[in-house]
C-alpha cells in the first residue's frame, strides 16, 4: 500500500541512514521501506540531488553525500564501490594505479579510481572523482590475486601487488606510459612475493609476463623474477616481443633497438626511465 508521506520524508530517511553509518541505498529498498510511489520518490530524490545531498552513480543506486563531502560533490568511491558492484551483479577489483597507490606507490598522482570487472561499464563522474572501468572477461582466473582492503565504511576488493604489476602492462592505456609503469614497479617491487607472481602469471598473455620479468629486472628487483623465469622456461621457445608494442599504423619507422634481452626475449628500443 502506498502511504502519503510528508514532503521531507526522503531527507529524513537519508539522515537516518547516515546516523547508522550507512551511505548507500537502492531505489527498490527505499520504495519498500517508505511505501511511496515511484514518481514521488524520484521527484524527492531529484530535489536532494540538486541540493548536493545525494548522487546516483548508476540507475537505481544512490549514495548519500555527508556534510563534510558536500563541497566535493560526493564521498570517495572507496566508500561505495563494493555496494555499487554488488548492485551491478559484477565481480570486480580496484586495480592499476589506484591499487598501486593503496599498496604504497608514492610517485604517481592517481586521477582515476580504476576498477577491473567483467562487464563493460561507462565511466562515472562522481563529484571530484572519476570511476573508470576496464574489462576482463575471465575474472575467475584472477582469484588468487584479489584481496580484501579495509575502507572507512567497510571493505573493498583490490588487486594484490603481483596482480597490479601484470595489469599495469596489460592495460597500458590506463597507466600513463612505460616510464610511469617502471616507476610504479620500482616502488612496489620490494613488496612482491616471487611465488605469488609465478602463480598468477598463467592468467596473462605470455608477452605480458615477459615484459613484467624484464621490467622488474631493469628497475632493480631481479631477485623477484626467478620463479617467473622458471615458469617461462617451460613455455620455450619464447617469441621475441617489443617492450613497448609499436603503433599499428607506423611499424616501418621504429628506432633501432638499444637492447635485445636474451633472458626475457624482449626487444628494447628505449630504456624506461624511473622517476626518482
Amino acid at each position: 500500500m502506498i502511504v502519503e508521506q510528508p514532503k521531507n520524508y526522503l531527507s529524513s530517511y537519508v539522515n537516518g541512514l547516515l546516523s547508522t553509518g550507512q551511505t548507500v541505498f537502492s531505489r527498490e529498498g527505499a520504495l519498500k521501506t517508505l511505501q511511496v510511489g515511484q514518481g514521488a520518490f524520484l521527484d524527492a530524490a531529484g530535489r536532494l540531488q540538486k541540493q548536493g545531498r545525494l548522487i546516483s552513480p548508476r540507475h537505481g543506486f544512490y549514495v548519500v553525500v555527508p556534510p563534510q563531502y558536500q563541497s566535493w560533490g560526493a564521498p570517495p568511491p572507496s566508500w561505495y564501490i563494493d555496494d555499487l558492484m554488488r548492485h551491478e551483479g559484477c565481480p570486480y577489483y580496484v586495480g592499476l594505479l589506484k591499487a598501486a597507490e593503496l599498496h604504497g606507490a608514492t610517485h604517481q598522482a592517481v586521477m582515476e579510481f580504476q576498477v577491473i570487472t567483467d562487464k563493460r561499464l561507462p565511466r562515472i563522474a562522481a563529484g571530484r572523482s572519476t570511476l573508470s572501468f576496464y574489462y576482463r572477461k575471465d575474472m575467475s582466473v584472477l582469484a588468487t590475486g584479489i584481496i580484501d582492503h579495509k575502507t572507512d565504511t567497510g571493505r573493498m576488493k583490490i588487486s594484490s601487488v603481483e596482480l597490479t604489476v601484470f595489469d599495469l602492462l596489460r592495460y597500458t592505456q590506463a597507466t600513463g606510459g612505460l616510464d610511469n609503469i617502471a616507476t610504479v614497479v620500482s616502488d612496489l617491487g620490494g613488496k612482491i612475493d616471487a611465488e605469488k607472481l609465478a602463480v598468477i602469471a598463467p592468467a596473462f598473455e605470455r608477452n605480458i609476463v615477459q615484459r613484467a620479468g624484464y621490467l622488474l629486472e631493469h628497475v632493480g628487483h631481479a631477485g623477484k623474477t626467478e620463479k617467473l623465469s622458471e615458469y617461462l622456461s617451460a613455455l620455450l621457445p619464447l617469441p621475441w616481443v617489443e617492450l613497448t608494442p609499436p603503433p599499428k599504423d607506423i611499424p616501418d619507422f621504429l628506432p633501432e633497438p638499444v637492447e635485445r634481452n636474451d633472458r626475457w626475449h624482449i626487444i628494447v628500443r628505449r630504456h624506461p626511465e624511473v622517476d626518482e
